[in-house]
């Protein structure tokens, strides 16, 4: 797997997937906030699984 989440989008993904995970904890969110999980993780990998199928990639180009 190639990474395809560059700088910015992967602080995205971790601080959106962490909230949702944190407010659905704290009882702020119903159980849907676990779909946190899948930001996080594509963000803590750095590669999301959607973005070969879209043609996308927001990594730098490396040279």
């Amino acid at each position: 797997m190639k990474s395809n989440v560059g700088g910015i989008d992967k602080i995205l993904r971790i601080v959106v997937g962490a909230g949702l995970i944190g407010a659905t904890v704290a009882g702020v969110l119903p159980v849907w906030g676990y779909i946190g999980i899948v930001p996080l993780a594509t963000g803590l990998m750095g590669w999301c699984p959607l973005y070969p199928l879209l043609g996308l990639s927001t990594c730098p180009l490396k040279k």
